[in-house]
């Protein structure tokens, strides 16, 4: 097959995605392979984060602050007793602003409003759960949980890349291998997938088409199937009121043009 031709093939092979932060470089005029690698993990979270919001309306400033300040001085001995880990608990600074309502469509002012707000991270699930146990919920302590998290996001996410990285090398030299060409160079990689010049609509990319389907059996690098991006939540199992977290799913796309040439 000529090099023209096996160029549109490859090209025709992927389609673009529109999500990440970095764009790749636009296409290149000479002839290029086009390829995509990506690489998925399964972790457990280990951050269980829980937000409380503090706000006490009282016509006396100071009996609103003190307010504020005893369900603050409540909820940090909360933390400290259900083991928050120490450098995620945090607590801002007073607000203290004019508070109003309407009546009547007459804007009145009904005190001064003092908050404050709070956060902090438990390791496990159940230690989130005593920790609601215990706590007061109310029109001046209102609670929130956020998405677990797993602390060794930043070194997975690097991990995951490299590994994306070395599959478009291996897909580029088995699209090359299996029709006579050869790699001089690495014009451009990206998190980003490039602006298309070929005409093909955006879209997503496929994995059923995997260019490194060229390898020889037994070359082909091994590596977890994309099961899609981060999603996670609390799950309540009956009839009880433990909370369980399922897995997050952490996903890294590269996108690489190599440089070819005909290798006759």
């Amino acid at each position: 097959m000529k090099l023209s031709n096996m160029l549109l093939w490859s090209s025709l092979l992927f389609a673009a995605v529109p999500q990440a932060w970095a764009q790749a470089n636009s296409i290149p005029s000479q002839p290029h392979l086009l390829v995509k690698g990506d690489a998925s993990r399964k972790v457990m979270p280990d951050r269980f984060v829980v937000k409380i919001a503090l706000e006490s309306v009282d016509m006396q400033t100071d009996i609103a602050r003190r307010k504020v300040q005893a369900n603050a001085e409540r909820t940090m001995a909360l933390f400290a007793k259900h083991g928050a880990i120490a450098e995620t608990v945090r607590m801002d600074n007073l607000s203290i602003e004019p508070s109003t309502r309407y009546k009547d469509d007459e804007e009145v002012f009904v005190g001064t409003a003092v908050s404050r707000d709070l956060e902090g991270s438990f390791e496990k699930p159940e230690q989130l759960q005593a920790f609601l146990a215990e706590l007061n919920a109310s029109s001046e302590v209102q609670v929130s949980t956020a998405k677990p998290m797993y602390s060794g996001e930043a070194r997975l996410r690097a991990e995951l890349k490299a590994e994306a990285a070395a599959q478009t090398r291996a897909s580029a030299k088995g699209l090359a291998d299996a029709y006579g060409a050869k790699i001089i160079g690495l014009y451009t990689i990206s998190d980003v997938a490039p602006s298309f010049a070929y005409g093909v609509q955006a879209g997503s990319w496929s994995n059923a088409n995997r260019a490194d389907a060229f390898l020889k059996e037994g070359d082909s690098l091994d590596r977890v199937q994309v099961t899609g991006s981060r999603s996670v939540g609390y799950a309540i199992r009956p009839p009880g009121e433990q909370l369980i977290a399922g897995p997050i799913t952490y996903t890294e796309n590269v996108y690489a043009i190599f440089l070819i040439s005909d290798g006759n």
